[in-house]
């Protein structure tokens, strides 16, 4: 039995006054009406109604049980009206995790025109550079950075993550500038904690570049350690590029260096997506511009001297 639609009948039936009429309410047959509340009433163990040939009385045990279907019954209407108001109209509380780096240098001009465009979503971002669970930890939606892996996620990508290698013009005059993958093993380099072994070294020799001393999980440190002179590292352009742009640091090898990654917003579901998610990733896709707003202006070739 489908004890919701039984519920609706009976309800129906009262205020009907008769299985007939309340059928045509429905779109039922009669019998199946009457279907319906001899269910219930078994099931429920009582009578409630007394019926005749001509009209059908609430019993004691019907009255009662009449005010609270009613209640109940209002209650999914009105539960139902709001879930559809929130996949019409966005609203609710959207919450984002994003890497630390990309999130303070790119984000709060995209949150405040999103807030504009829709005043009535709330944002909670959180910011990590490791890769959350956004099912378990409870994310709408996470902004991530890399080469997109096989996963249950539903991935959109956002814009091009380029990489640059890039050093100080004072560290290359002091310790030369490489020009090949196997003369960067005999470099100090900035390693990023999260990423994989990417360096464009000469494999075939096993050449490893020198550790510096310094590792990170957070590119902007990283890129300040190279402006500083400490060593050659490898990052994003969305951080590197004013280091770049008014000379601080100078990049090197652009033809060796690995493809460029992206920026993907991941989310669990494709079907039934809330309204708020699907403005947000609708919003935030093509935002940054083609080339994205960081690369444009900037040479990206190796411009180190001679």
């Amino acid at each position: 039995m489908d004890r919701l639609e039984a519920m609706r009948t009976f309800v129906a039936v009262v205020e009907e006054g008769s299985f007939t009429r309340a059928a045509e309410r429905l779109g039922h047959s009669p019998q199946l009406a009457s279907k319906y509340v001899s269910q219930l009433e078994q099931s429920l163990g009582t009578r409630l109604l007394n019926r005749t040939t001509r009209r059908v009385n609430l019993t004691e045990a019907g009255g009662g049980y009449y005010q609270r279907a009613q209640q109940v019954l209002v209650e999914i209407e009105e539960m139902e009206s709001q879930l559809g108001e929130l996949q019409h109209r966005p609203r609710g509380l959207l919450r984002i995790s994003a890497p630390v780096s990309f999130a303070s240098r790119h984000l709060p001009r995209l949150l405040s025109d999103f807030r504009k465009a829709y005043p009535q979503v709330q944002i909670d971002l959180h910011l990590n550079d490791r890769r959350v669970d956004i099912v378990e930890e409870g994310f709408d939606v996470a902004l991530r950075i890399g080469q997109l892996k096989d996963s249950s996620m539903i991935a959109r990508k956002i814009a091009p993550i380029n990489l640059v290698l890039v050093a100080s013009p004072d560290y290359l005059a002091e310790h030369g500038t490489p020009r090949t993958p196997g003369e960067l093993a005999q470099h100090q380099f900035l390693k990023y904690s999260y990423s994989d072994d990417n360096i464009p070294l000469d494999k075939r020799d096993g050449a490893r570049m020198k550790e510096s001393g310094i590792s990170c999980n957070n590119g902007d440190v990283l890129v300040e350690a190279a402006v500083q002179g400490a060593g050659i590292a490898l990052q994003p352009t969305f951080i590197a590029a004013p280091a770049i742009a008014n000379g601080s640091l100078v990049t090197l090898m652009h033809d060796h260096i690995p493809p460029p990654m992206g920026l993907y917003a991941i989310y669990a579901h494709r079907q039934l997506l809330a309204s708020k998610v699907r403005c947000f990733i609708d919003f935030i896709d093509g935002y940054f511009g083609s080339p994205p707003a960081w690369d444009q202006g900037l040479a990206l070739k190796s411009t180190a001297p001679s």
